[in-house]
């Protein structure tokens, strides 16, 4: 019997290769454990099978045979999900990292991008144009994860989250059909992937709004982590009163290194990574505040947009163990910031670091209802992260990051964004919604009443 379940099964995989453009991948080739591999290290997971499309039609037949053979389904983009939600243990992976093209039409500002595209490769295509779409802060980043979760980064003060640039989408659906999604088609679908993740189809493409930006001032100014708990005081009264072409990320942080100077190494700061998007005969005076506060340290100046994205690239390598916890948050508290000095004093690792990304300005007017994302009313979006290329480090840095989380909780609006989840499930998700949930798990039931696609941050049908 045994026997002929694996013929069976070599009988089905073999009918699918006769399908596709794409390659199958199985444990037996050579390349295996090379393709497996996730941006995070700490997510060890061996699939059955791994399908490798290159259009949309190999999505198509990878659904098609992943539900007619009852399997554990995970969808891969950039593969930079920190919970590892784009590969499984026993399952089918659909890769998309083949289906990548990025094409500008500069008559109206838009961006048509692949389900398989990083960020970086959208902005390549676009500076020349003197555009920006509003993503992240890693170039390595996967367009598919970061826009389904909502999308926060350097431009969301002046110009929104990703998902508020979002103007249209194309979708296979559970049941292997093909949609598009905009505010005329299929709008319930249109939005619920606008925040509620990987839940209700794969996104084989996006067609973003752009933005005029080509030139930022950029960079970073560092404080004692000493300073923490007074740079913090006044982080939060200057950042939620600046203009929107101004976003700068709080962080505590050690310096690992290179490319800073060397007397400030595998020290302790507060820091603030800043972007500002706006005239810059007007950077001189944007920034005056900010040097009032003496930095001990501080590199802002004039770059290209993609500079800036990829100032990080060089440190954050695929590879490395990865943990983290995030929240939402109303205020900056004294005592939170207290909370935030105890911890940044106690990194565990040099790539270890906490940020508090604002959410304010553009992205903070939007409504709650609008898109799933249901914390525009928060002003920070935390995210505290265990980095090490270590695995004998794993624990460590895990500890760090829980208690670190555990500590500022109290003082959070409850839910977190669900980009930053990490194994939380269940009640967690749902607060991390709060009044969409129901609306979600309504579209969910629709579109995908088998939950064929559960390998995410789970919304049930």
């Amino acid at each position: 019997m045994e026997n002929l379940m694996i013929d069976l099964e070599i009988k089905a995989i073999e009918a699918l290769k006769t399908q596709l453009k794409g390659e199958v991948i199985l444990p037996s080739d050579e390349h295996y454990d090379k393709i497996r591999k996730v941006y995070n290290a700490m997510i060890d997971k061996r699939p059955a099978v791994i399908v490798k499309c290159i259009d949309v039609a190999d999505v198509i037949h990878a659904v098609n045979f992943g539900r007619d053979n009852h399997m554990l389904v995970a969808v891969r983009g950039g593969g930079h999900s920190g919970a590892g939600l784009g590969i499984c243990d026993d399952g089918l992976v659909i890769d998309l990292s083949g289906i990548k093209y990025v094409r500008v039409d500069s008559t109206n500002n838009t961006v048509r991008v692949g389900g398989g595209n990083t960020w970086g490769e959208v902005d390549h295509a676009t500076h020349p144009f003197g555009l920006a779409v509003p993503s992240g802060i890693i170039s390595t980043t996967g367009v598919g994860g970061l826009t389904l979760g909502g999308g926060s980064g350097h431009l969301s003060r002046k110009y929104g989250l990703t998902i508020d640039n979002l103007v249209e989408a194309d979708m296979v659906l559970a049941d292997g059909s093909f949609v598009t999604v905009n505010a005329e088609q299929n709008s319930d679908l249109f939005w619920a992937i606008r925040g509620g993740g990987g839940n209700f189809g794969i996104v084989t493409s996006f067609l973003f709004k752009a933005h005029p930006v080509h030139t930022v001032v950029g960079g970073i100014s560092l404080w004692p982590i000493e300073d923490t708990e007074k740079i913090m005081e006044w982080y939060h009264g200057f950042i939620n009163n600046a203009p929107d072409e101004l976003n700068g990320f709080i962080a505590t942080m050690m310096v690992p290194g290179p490319p800073f100077p060397e007397n400030l190494h595998n020290k302790m700061f507060c820091g603030i990574v800043w972007c500002y998007a706006g005239d810059l005969n007007h950077s001189g005076q944007v920034f005056e505040p900010v040097k009032k506060m003496h930095p001990v340290f501080e590199h802002i100046g004039p770059m290209p947009f993609p500079a800036l994205q990829l100032m990080f690239d060089e440190m954050m390598v695929p590879g490395m163990q990865w943990y983290w916890r995030g929240d939402f948050f109303t205020e900056l508290s004294a005592e939170a910031a207290g909370k935030h000095l105890k911890f940044g004093s106690e990194i565990p690792t040099p790539l270890s670091q906490m940020h508090l990304y604002p959410v304010s300005g553009a992205a903070g007017r939007v409504d709650n209802s609008t898109t799933p994302w249901a914390y525009r009313d928060a002003k920070y979006s935390m995210v505290i992260v265990g980095v090490d290329p270590d695995p004998a480090n794993t624990e460590i840095i895990t500890r760090w990051t829980r208690e670190y989380w555990e500590a500022l909780h109290p003082y959070s609006s409850g839910g977190g964004y669900t980009n930053f989840l990490m194994e939380e499930s269940g009640d967690r998700v749902k607060k991390s919604y709060r009044q969409n949930y129901d609306r979600l798990v309504e579209i969910k039931r629709r579109y995908d009443p088998e939950n064929f696609f559960r390998v995410n941050q789970n919304i049930k049908p």
